[in-house]
């Protein structure tokens, strides 16, 4: 697959901050801004990227990830749907189980067991799928019963609008494989720790070793389509310098690793430009992930990287 990027747009910018940061990735040849899905201090996701969508004229706009249990699926098809027309085909839907305590508890919504979240998303893109597909759609099932409704829109993609679906355990992965257009790979929360910082607590699922065995459980569901399937993943420490060893140990710092730890780590690449080009290069051919997001902060100091690799 080649290789394209994208940003993430969090936190409470000003009208002419989002308008801005969209135009600014676009300028910069990021292909997509994503933004994620809480009830904390950011933007409400579908309205947002909106307004990124009208204020540029190539930029994809997607979520990472519409959490499902906040939304009921008739509702999210539709206005992904709406989205998809409105930006003329520029939309990635993401969609996730749901995972963040604070979300639930300060919403007073309940937090089920991780099983049944996952079930439910998994009748969820069920749901989705079928009500963006060409007819009248049903569905009986424990979460969700949908009768003889057709969706309205249609999306602007055809033969469908890409979904991204993601996971660190195998049960997630296996349903982004069986369902999704687009799989994100990234760490398992399982091991988590109240207050411990969330790259310090995703650490130990984010060595190659771990990585490696991701990639070994889609080819299980996937087998020769793996290659030909869209695999996507976040740069949570992009260190574009020639100090390496200073970003190495600040990197372990937030990993709470060695700095050869770090360096290794997939969700960090530490380097020049030319030599970070080389290094997702590598990894493409290690783990096939050619789809790479950073966040806002790090957009303009990545861009070189961009400009490198987009498209190869």
């Amino acid at each position: 697959m080649k290789f394209r990027f994208g940003v993430t747009l969090p936190g409470l910018p000003t009208a002419e901050e989002w308008r801005g940061w969209a135009r600014q990735a676009e300028d910069l040849g990021y292909d997509i801004a994503f933004i994620p899905d809480h009830f904390g201090e950011q933007l409400a996701p579908l309205p947002a990227l909106m307004a990124a969508a009208c204020a540029t004229s190539t930029l994809r706009v997607g979520t990472l990830v519409l959490g499902n249990d906040y939304r009921h699926p008739v509702m999210v098809a539709k206005e992904a749907a709406t989205l998809d027309v409105l930006s003329n085909g520029r939309f990635e839907l993401g969609l996730g189980a749901g995972w963040m305590l604070s979300d639930y508890r300060r919403s007073g919504m309940p937090f089920d067991r991780p099983g049944i979240r996952v079930s439910r998303l998994e009748e969820s893109i069920a749901v989705i799928k079928g009500l963006l597909g060409p007819g009248p759609f049903s569905f009986e099932g424990t979460y969700y019963r949908i009768s003889d409704l057709d969706g309205y829109p249609k999306p602007v993609q055809q033969p469908k609008l890409p979904i991204l679906v993601g996971g660190g355990g195998r049960r997630m992965l296996k349903i982004a494989a069986r369902e999704a257009d687009i799989i994100a790979l990234h760490p398992s929360l399982r091991r988590s720790r109240n207050g411990a910082p969330m790259l310090r607590q995703a650490a130990w699922d984010a060595t190659p070793a771990a990585f490696d065995e991701k990639i070994r459980w889609l080819r299980e569901s996937l087998g020769d389509r793996l290659d030909h399937t869209e695999l996507n993943s976040v740069l949570y420490l992009p260190f574009v310098t020639q100090d390496t060893g200073t970003a190495a140990r600040a990197a372990a710092e937030q990993l709470g690793v060695s700095p050869a730890a770090a360096r290794e780590c997939p969700l960090v690449v530490i380097g020049t430009a030319s030599e970070i080009a080389d290094q997702l290069q590598q990894r493409r051919e290690r783990y096939g992930i050619s789809y790479y997001l950073v966040k806002q902060p790090w957009m303009e100091e990545f861009a070189p990287v961009v400009a490198r690799l987009a498209g190869t």
